[in-house]
């Protein structure tokens, strides 16, 4: 029986533990991370990291959780209560729902039903993770411009701009995928990848789905509608409280989201890794083994998160806005015409005069469009002096012309000494 057929056949208390230990699994999961994060970061500074509260400080994140429902909730009088108060789940109800379609294991028995772990299998359960994703930013927009300040609102005009770049990245990067697969079903993206992974037959799409997750979840180096050393607090810096605690919550599950959508389209889903599937493929990737391998390439994918954050400085906005568009997007759609044509080719069998034929046309049509391209002005040494970074300053050997100085007359002092015998001279002063 297929994928479809077990998940059609489930009982309704089956279907209810599912989505039970989908809608538990954002909170614990950023429980985790946020104390995780913040031993691994400490870590890698040398310095100590959370220590007091529970064993090694592993309860922290817990305290966390238990103090922030019981912090004063302050609203500006210029927010829109409405908005204000909608933003936070907009943000965190699309982050949750997107688990349900992400298999995180094959068919298994729970209680003595054969069933697959997954929730649903849509036909389009990529593009259902690709809507939830984008979903969030839009709390994150909202939450800027409900609460009547300028610093949240300059946060959300750059989160709209920063999805609309790398949205379009992340979404590019998933084509590869669906010509090599030949399906938007996230369970038969999986199953395609029984003899190789896609990060490795699709390398450039996984590096930049890479670059992509992590400017689409808002982190570092890419943390820039939160930038606390620009804009405070950015986009939620008018909340507090649990309004807050949401945010967090949505942040941590989009990051959990991306990194196990992109185990489930590049590193084989639940599949065992390389070593592990020599031993015993047929036992290694039947039953609950097959959870264990999936939760171990997300949480190295997590890990990953973490390093940028302890690592990296935040870029600039236009250096990250110039990544988006005239690196990663350029990048993309050449390599989907270099994927479509060797599926065309592998399809179709054509020979190799064919293939160098074909190559050769392409070839001529990208140096003659390089050509046409305008040359870039570089501007003379005269017009712009010393620059930093493009930018015009003032010339290294401007003077500031001071004030003129006068001639004081000598004082009784200055008199008596030149009486006494003293030299005159004349005091100057400015």
């Amino acid at each position: 029986m297929d994928r479809a057929a077990l998940l059609a056949d489930d009982p309704i208390w089956l279907i209810l533990i599912k989505v039970v230990i989908l809608l538990l699994l954002g909170p614990i999961m950023t429980t985790f991370m946020i104390i995780w994060e913040r031993k691994v970061v400490a870590r890698m500074q040398q310095r100590p990291g959370p220590n007091r509260v529970g064993p090694n400080g592993w309860l922290q994140s817990v305290a966390d959780a238990i103090k922030l429902p019981f912090k004063e909730q302050i609203i500006p009088t210029t927010a829109d209560r409405k908005v204000y108060w909608l933003a936070p789940l907009v943000s965190t109800i699309p982050a949750i729902v997107a688990f349900s379609v992400i298999p995180f294991g094959p068919e298994v028995s729970i209680f003595g039903e054969r069933t697959v772990l997954q929730l649903v299998d849509l036909p389009v359960g990529v593009l259902v993770i690709l809507a939830c994703s984008s979903m969030g930013v839009y709390g994150i927009v909202l939450a800027g411009w409900s609460s009547g300040s300028p610093y949240p609102l300059l946060g959300g005009l750059r989160s709209a701009a920063q999805v609309i770049s790398y949205e379009i990245a992340m979404g590019l990067s998933f084509v590869a995928v669906i010509v090599f697969a030949g399906s938007l079903s996230t369970g038969d993206i999986v199953d395609a990848q029984h003899s190789i992974w896609y990060a490795l037959a699709l390398a450039p799409s996984f590096v930049i789905y890479l670059i992509s997750m992590v400017g689409e979840t808002n982190r570092a180096p890419f943390d820039l509608p939160e930038a606390e050393s620009e804009l405070v607090g950015g986009f939620h810096t008018e909340y507090s409280s649990m309004k807050f605690a949401l945010f967090f919550l949505a942040e941590y599950t989009n990051m959990v989201i991306v990194s196990a959508f992109a185990t489930t389209l590049f590193l084989g889903g639940y599949m065992a890794p390389w070593p592990i599937s020599l031993i015993n493929d047929n036992y290694f990737n039947t039953g609950w083994w097959p959870l264990l391998w999936f939760l171990g390439k997300t949480l190295v994918l997590l890990f990953i998160y973490i390093w940028l954050r302890g690592t990296l400085p935040r870029l600039r906005y236009d250096q990250f806005m110039r990544i988006g568009w005239k690196v990663l997007v350029p990048i993309n759609l050449v390599w989907i015409v270099v994927v479509i044509a060797v599926n065309v080719i592998v399809d179709e069998g054509l020979s190799t005069g064919q293939w160098l034929l074909g190559s050769g046309i392409v070839l001529v049509v990208l140096i003659g469009l390089s050509l046409l391209l305008p040359e870039r002005q570089v501007p003379d040494e005269d017009q712009v002096p010393v620059t930093g970074g493009g930018y015009p300053v003032p010339p290294l050997d401007l003077q500031i012309p001071g004030k003129p100085k006068r001639k004081v007359r000598p004082g009784r002092r200055d008199r008596a000494r030149v009486g006494a015998g003293a030299p005159d001279q004349e005091k100057e002063t400015d």
